[in-house]
């Protein structure tokens, strides 16, 4: 009986070394510059939709400067971020704009920073000051309507 408990104490205790270890590689080297990320982001690391992250002293700081600036706020837990990313992400690239994403499940303080009440949100910041915002999971439609009328010159 004193071995079958040592074996599973054993095996718990290498199944708890080998998913830390891996957690710890995948935090290595992250856009997110965090030792600690949420494995919700974790999984997200290597897709294509969820590049180009920005930091919130980066994005502060292109406002400060006044730039012209497109974000992408979302939770990577929301299933209506999931569903809107794959919509709103390539319809970006096709009409040219540099999409940044603001992961809100590991940078929580920027809810607040920006006011934002849900996920997914876009925020279209024109000289630094925000001149439009799109709130939830939308028709195709009202992504296209939004960078037509406020992003796309």
């Amino acid at each position: 009986m004193i071995i079958f408990v040592l074996v599973l104490v054993a095996i718990f205790g290498a199944l708890w070394f080998v998913v830390d270890y891996q957690k710890d590689q995948a935090s290595e080297g992250n856009p997110y510059n965090k030792s600690n990320l949420n494995q919700t982001t974790i999984d997200q690391l290597d897709d294509p939709m969820y590049q180009n992250q920005i930091l919130p002293d980066e994005l502060a700081e292109k406002l400060d400067n006044g730039e012209d600036v497109t974000v992408y706020f979302y939770d990577p837990n929301c299933i209506h971020c999931q569903r809107t990313t794959p919509v709103v992400v390539p319809m970006a690239d096709d009409y040219g704009v540099d999409l940044v994403k603001m992961n809100l499940e590991e940078f929580r303080d920027q809810w607040q920073e920006y006011g934002i009440q849900s996920t997914p949100t876009l925020v279209h910041f024109e000289a630094g000051e925000e001149a439009a915002r799109i709130v939830g999971e939308q028709p195709q439609a009202e992504f296209e309507n939004f960078f037509d009328t406020n992003v796309v010159e």
